[in-house]
C-alpha cells in the first residue's frame, strides 16, 4: 500500500475554501492556458507558413531550371533556350519529382477602354499543372489551349481586372513594347477567360497568364524555344535537397534555383514567424513553471504541521516529498489535459468558422489558417509535463530541512 499516495489523495479531496485550494485551481488554469497558447501558436504558424508557401509554389512551382545568365533575375524576361531532352531526362530521374512544365515571361501593357496597366505575361502550355492554380480562379475558367495556333485567351488578376474594369469574356488589347532598336511595337486582342486572386500582391499586381506560343510568336522564337523549366516536387521540405542534387548534375551552362531564392523576401518573412513562435513557447513555459512552483510552495507551507507529525513518527523524507509530488503530478496532468482540449478546440473552431480574420493585403490570407500536427501537439504536452514535474522537485526539498518540533508548532 502506497501511504504517500493515499495521503496525497485525501488532502486533495478535503472540502473547504482554503487558500491552497484557490492556488491549486489557479495553477491548473495557468498550466492549461500555457499549453493551449503553445498548441494554438504552433498550429497557427504551421498553417500560416504552409498556406503562404503553397500560394507561391502554386504560381511558380518549387524550382526553376534555366540557362545560366550572370546578374539576371529569374522573374524577368528570359533569353530563349532550346528544349533539351538531355536536361529533361536528367530532371525526370530525380527522386521526388511531381511535375515539370515549360514557361516564359514577357513585359506587356494591357489596355481596356483606353485605360492601361503594365504587367508581366507568364506563358505556359497545355502541359502546365493547372490543378495547382485553379483554386485561385475567382471568376471564369482556365485557358482553353487549342492545337492549331496560340490560344486567344488570357487569365488576369483581380487587381488588374478591378483597375481596368475588366470582366470575364471581355476583349482586351495586350501591347508588346519593342525591346530592340528599330523593332516596331505590336499588340494582340485577347479574351479574358478567367480572373484569379492569390492574395499575394507581388503576383496579383504584376502577372497575367497566357499561352506560351503567343510569347514565342511575338519574340519570333521557334516552337522549340522556351524560357525555362518549372519543377514541382512532392515534398516541400525536401526542396533544398532536391535542388542541390539537381544543381550538381546539370551542365555548367545550366542553373537550378528554388522559388525561395527567387522570392527571398516572402520566405524570410515566413521564417520570422518561427522566432515569434519560440518566444511564445519560452514565455508560456516560464509562466507554467513559476505558477506550479509557487503552488507547491504554498501547499508545503500549509501542510507544515502535517509534515512535522509525519517526521515525528519516523516517516522518511522521500515519502513525505512524494505526497507533494503526487499533488504536482495531478495539477500538471489536469492542467495539460485542459490545455490540450482547449487548444485543439480553439484550432478546430478556427478551421470550421474562420472567426479570426486578417488583412489580406498585409498577410496574404483573409483569415488565420490552421494546421494541427499530431506529433507536435503530443510533444508539447509531454515536454510541458516533464519540465513542470522536474521543476516541482525543487520545492519539495524544503521538507528535508524542516525540524519536526518547529513544524508541529508552525501556525
Amino acid at each position: 500500500m502506497n501511504i504517500s499516495f493515499i495521503i496525497a489523495i485525501k488532502t486533495l479531496l478535503i472540502k473547504g475554501n482554503s487558500f491552497s485550494k484557490f492556488i491549486i485551481r489557479l495553477s491548473i488554469v495557468a498550466t492549461s492556458i500555457s499549453v493551449m497558447a503553445m498548441i494554438a501558436t504552433l498550429s497557427f504558424v504551421n498553417g500560416f507558413q504552409e498556406t503562404i508557401s503553397e500560394k507561391v509554389f502554386s504560381f511558380w512551382g518549387h524550382i526553376h531550371v534555366q540557362h545560366l545568365e550572370a546578374n539576371k533575375s529569374l522573374v524577368s524576361e528570359e533569353t530563349p533556350i532550346q528544349k533539351n531532352d538531355t536536361i529533361l531526362h536528367l530532371i525526370k530521374q530525380q527522386i521526388g519529382l511531381k511535375h515539370i512544365s515549360v514557361f516564359s515571361t514577357k513585359s506587356a501593357v494591357i489596355e481596356k477602354d483606353k485605360a492601361i496597366e503594365g504587367v508581366l505575361l507568364k506563358g505556359i502550355d497545355a502541359e502546365y499543372d493547372s490543378s495547382r492554380f485553379l483554386p485561385f480562379i475567382a471568376k471564369g475558367n482556365w485557358i482553353n489551349f487549342n492545337d492549331n495556333d496560340y490560344s486567344k485567351e488570357i487569365v488576369v488578376s483581380q487587381p488588374v481586372a478591378t483597375s481596368l474594369k475588366i470582366k470575364v469574356n471581355d476583349t482586351v488589347r495586350v501591347h508588346f513594347i519593342a525591346t530592340k532598336e528599330g523593332e516596331a511595337s505590336t499588340y494582340r486582342k485577347l479574351i479574358v477567360s478567367g480572373i484569379y486572386k492569390t492574395g499575394i500582391e507581388e503576383y496579383d499586381k504584376l502577372f497575367v497568364l497566357v499561352d506560351i506560343r503567343l510569347i514565342q510568336k511575338i519574340n519570333n522564337w521557334k516552337t522549340s524555344q522556351i524560357g525555362g523549366y518549372e519543377i514541382s516536387i512532392n515534398d516541400y521540405s525536401q526542396i533544398d535537397e532536391f535542388n542541390n542534387n539537381l544543381f550538381d548534375k546539370l551542365p555548367n551552362e545550366w542553373i537550378s534555383k528554388t522559388t525561395k531564392e527567387i522570392y527571398p523576401n516572402i520566405f524570410d518573412w515566413l521564417s520570422i514567424q518561427n522566432v515569434n513562435r519560440n518566444v511564445i513557447f519560452v514565455i508560456m513555459s516560464i509562466v507554467a513553471v513559476i505558477n506550479l512552483i509557487t503552488c507547491l510552495l504554498v501547499l508545503v507551507l500549509e501542510r507544515t504541521k502535517m509534515v512535522g507529525i509525519l517526521k515525528s513518527i519516523g516517516t522518511p523524507d522521500w515519502h513525505i516529498q512524494q505526497i507533494f509530488l503526487y499533488h504536482a503530478f495531478a495539477i500538471t496532468i489536469i492542467g495539460i489535459g485542459g490545455g490540450l482540449i482547449a487548444g485543439v478546440g480553439l484550432c478546430w473552431l478556427q478551421q470550421t468558422t474562420h472567426f479570426i480574420h486578417l488583412d489580406e493585403s498585409s498577410y496574404y490570407v483573409s483569415y488565420a489558417p490552421i494546421k494541427i500536427v499530431g506529433w507536435q501537439v503530443a510533444l508539447i504536452c509531454i515536454s510541458t509535463g516533464i519540465i513542470c514535474f522536474l521543476s516541482l522537485i525543487i520545492p519539495t526539498l524544503i521538507v528535508k530541512n524542516l525540524s519536526p518540533v518547529n513544524a508541529i508548532k508552525f501556525r
